[in-house]
């Protein structure tokens, strides 16, 4: 009998949940809205139909699922399988998912934090595949990252590890971050910075692509991504700027914990070379030597899957 785990990805807007075999591929796959609009009750009996719905779709019940994982947006408490905060998704405040999950089906669950769980698919199934050593992060509205050392995922003292877009970028100042400091290396290379940026290069009368391209006037990372692969000068400017900004934050952590790969994802990343080539360079140019030549910043392979195959996974984490 051949056996399965699920995978879910709880995002702020939809909820991704996948039948994963042990070899990472996905058997089945669907999406339903979070409606986070709706409380914390409303979304986990959400979340029970679409495991339901999976089960009965494909056959399976408790005897060939061997286990449930989640990877949700926020703070969890992975070794009691709480989930203690969501900052999008609100009312998610101290929620014992684990439990709720596991007295539903009597099926083994886990939980984690999304990136962790991006980094753990990636890790088994995708770029860091064969690495011991690695860090996934997710360069979106946020920066998050998921830390591989010596093959297992770093969590530590609080299940908290892994903040990689509060490392500090300045003493005294910098902008804003949405964490309540000033200075966070989100707050300088995330998305919205991405946007900051081209608003400045327009009021300053600067000519950019993005401008023309943006629906109703609303820029966007993406828009600004666009423009940059079809050759915009402004936007190629934008994100060799953001590049170098990410490459001066990962070489602090390149230095601490010498990783063989990095692995960028989210939808910054989609941006491709124009991206990647700053990043790279800024790192080679100031990380200590030794750990900037054991080194390669690649792309995440496995795009909008990393999640809820990693999630899969967490059960033997």
């Amino acid at each position: 009998m051949k056996k399965y785990r699920i995978g879910v990805d709880i995002g702020g807007t939809n909820i991704k949940i996948a039948l994963v075999d042990f070899d990472g591929k996905i058997a089945y796959s669907n999406t339903v809205p979070t409606r986070a609009e709706m409380g914390y009750e409303a979304g986990v009996n959400n979340i029970k139909q679409a495991i339901k719905d999976l089960m009965q779709e494909t056959n399976q019940d408790s005897k060939t699922i061997e286990a449930i994982g989640f990877g949700l947006p926020g703070q969890i408490d992975y070794k009691s399988g709480i989930v203690k905060n969501l900052p999008n998704i609100p009312g998610w405040v101290n929620i014992p998912l684990a439990k709720m999950i596991e007295d539903e089906f009597s099926i083994p669950t886990k939980l984690d934090n999304d990136v962790r769980c991006a980094a753990l698919g990636e890790l088994n199934f995708g770029a860091g595949k064969g690495c011991e050593n690695l860090i996934c992060i997710t360069v979106g509205t946020g920066i998050g990252s998921g830390i591989v050392l010596n093959g297992k995922l770093v969590r530590g003292a609080a299940n908290a590890a892994g903040e990689i877009g509060h490392i500090k970028m300045s003493i005294n100042d910098g902008p804003l971050c949405g964490c309540g400091d000033f200075g966070c290396f989100e707050a300088y290379a995330s998305g919205p910075a991405i946007v900051t940026l081209a608003k400045e290069y327009i009021s300053g009368g600067k000519s950019a692509k993005y401008k023309e391209m943006a629906a109703d006037g609303i820029i966007t990372p993406y828009i600004v991504a666009q423009a940059a692969l079809q050759g915009d000068s402004v936007s190629i400017q934008i994100f060799k700027q953001i590049g170098k900004i990410i490459g001066v934050g990962l070489t602090s952590v390149v230095n601490l914990l010498n990783p063989e790969k990095i692995i960028i994802g989210g939808g910054v990343a989609d941006a491709g070379d124009i991206l990647f080539e700053p990043i790279r360079k800024t790192i080679e140019e100031r990380a200590m030597p030794i750990q900037a030549n054991s080194l390669k910043v690649v792309p995440a392979q496995l795009a909008n899957t990393a999640g809820v195959i990693g999630a899969s996974l967490l059960i033997n984490s």
